[in-house]
This record gives C-alpha cells, sequence and structure tokens, in this order.
C-alpha cells in the first residue's frame, strides 16, 4: 500500500531548520517560519534553527555541527539554491555528502513543475546523507517550502509511510 498506514506507529525525527539568506532576518524569515511550523505539525522535534549568510564556510560550520550532533537526525536547508552568484548553498552542503540522493533533486523539481512551471529549473535543490544524517536543501521561497515539505519531505520522515520511508533506514545509515 503507499501512503500512509495509521497502523504503523509514528516515531518523531529530530530535525535541524537552517535558513540562508543575506536579506532576511529572525523577524522576516517566513520560509524558515513554515517550514519549523510544519515540522512541529508533524509531530517531529525541532532540535535546532538558525539563520546564516550565504557564505560557504559558514553553511558548511552550522551543517557540520548539526550532523556531528546525535540529537540532529535530519538537516532541512532553505534558501542559497538559485543560480544567482550569492547562491552557494548546493557547494557548501554538497562536499559533506558520503551520497547524494539524486532522486530528490528529480522528484522536487517534478513537483516544483507542477507549482511554477519551468521556473524550476532556476533550482538547485538538492539532498544526501552524512554521518548518519539526512540533508535536504531547498529553494528559499514560501512556495519552495510548501512542495518540498508537504509532497516530498514529510512523507519520508513518516515512519507510516509506505511501502518504505526513510525513518526505517535511519538506524542502518551508518552501517559498513
Amino acid at each position: 500500500m503507499h501512503g500512509i498506514d495509521k497502523e504503523r506507529e509514528f516515531k518523531p525525527v529530530r530535525i535541524a531548520v537552517l535558513t540562508v539568506t543575506d536579506s532576511r532576518t529572525y523577524a522576516n524569515d517566513t520560509s524558515g517560519d513554515l517550514l519549523a511550523q510544519r515540522v512541529e505539525a508533524a509531530g517531529h522535534v525541532l532540535a535546532a534553527r538558525d539563520l546564516v549568510p550565504d557564505e560557504v564556510e559558514v553553511i558548511a560550520a552550522t551543517v557540520s555541527k548539526w550532523i556531528a550532533d546525535p540529537a540532529v537526525e535530519v538537516v532541512i536547508s532553505t534558501g542559497g539554491t538559485g543560480l544567482t552568484g550569492r547562491d552557494i548553498t548546493p557547494e557548501a552542503i554538497r562536499p559533506l555528502f558520503e551520497k547524494e540522493i539524486d532522486g530528490f533533486s528529480v522528484i522536487f523539481h517534478k513537483v516544483s513543475f507542477e507549482s511554477v512551471g519551468l521556473s524550476t529549473l532556476q533550482s538547485r535543490a538538492t539532498a544526501g546523507v552524512a554521518q548518519g544524517t539526512f540533508i535536504f536543501a531547498l529553494p528559499g521561497s514560501n512556495g519552495a517550502v510548501k512542495d518540498g515539505w508537504d509532497k516530498i519531505i514529510s512523507y519520508q520522515l513518516d515512519s507510516r509511510h509506505g511501502p518504505c520511508n526513510m525513518v526505517e533506514l535511519m538506524p542502518r545509515l551508518m552501517e559498513k
């Protein structure tokens, strides 16, 4: 069966939310707010939240700190995935990946195309695994956060989703 099986146990996941921006503050970080609210509304734990500038070293250091923290199982960033010179989130996090989740970008673009049409070409949304932690990089718009969380990530981080989900993989991510 595809979808949520109410007979299965829900297991909350500890998620860190990172906003990457040169133009927002905590007072007007609507995409970070939206993502944090959705994480908690889904029954997960907001393990950490931060807002950093579009600087490779700062983004990489923040994500590295979280992937080294056993209290964080998933990192989701918003912002910095576009094509302009200051959009460098993929360059900051891809070197941390041990494995890239290629299908995430494919599915994100499919979902995004339904919302924004060909403008989805301007996104470099990506995902990967590092030190047993899932990392997702979403664009910074509220619409992209809604598409990424509501239509993809929320299902894969729901232990009741079938036929399979990423929560089931978590105990085995560090296998050798």
